[in-house]
């Protein structure tokens, strides 16, 4: 688990630019860490952690057209051609506008309007034991999950965390 304190967090009134440059911030300031932070937590104005900004999540907000095509996470688990995925870009005219004009803009977007608002799977108690996080991970597809100490969030507990420890496990299991 990373501690709260060792993660990158924003207000949820903060910009995107800002929640980018937190990012950044935490990075450099926690390069200790074997694997770089991928998200930033959100926090409200009781420093309450509300939700999580993640990488699809700040590209999504880039573009804000996807929030008009509907429930597209359910949609891509069939596995979609290149073909259908590039009617689909065109047909919609997403991401037309240079990269530069499109992060500009969305440099000023405001973070609440577009994080992720975990839901109750992605909640596990610190005392939980490394099988129920795994359990956890697998059946809600999550790239984390925040950890609790009664109803405060206390950490977070990243997918490559727990991988790289189920590889340690493995190395020394295996090896005898």
């Amino acid at each position: 688990m990373v501690p709260l304190e060792e993660y990158a967090t924003v207000p949820d009134s903060a910009t995107l630019y800002e929640a980018v440059l937190a990012l950044e911030e935490a990075q450099e300031k926690f390069e200790h860490l074997p694997y770089k932070h991928r998200a930033i937590l959100v926090y409200d104005a009781k420093d309450r952690i509300v939700g999580k900004l993640g990488q699809l999540d700040v590209i999504r907000a880039l573009e804000p057209k996807y929030g008009d095509m509907g429930d597209i996470k359910s949609l891509s688990r069939f596995g979609l051609s290149r073909k259908f995925i590039s009617s689909i870009m065109e047909n919609n005219y997403l991401w037309e506008k240079p990269l530069t004009d499109i992060c500009k803009k969305g440099g000023n977007l405001i973070v609440k309007d577009f994080m992720h608002t975990p839901g109750e799977g992605e909640y596990v108690n610190e005392d939980a034991s490394l099988e129920v996080a795994c359990h956890q991970l697998v059946l809600g597809h999550h790239q984390s999950l925040l950890v609790t100490r009664g109803d405060k969030i206390i950490g977070i507990l990243r997918l490559t965390d727990v991988f790289n420890a189920i590889f340690q496990t493995m190395k020394t299991t295996c090896s005898l």
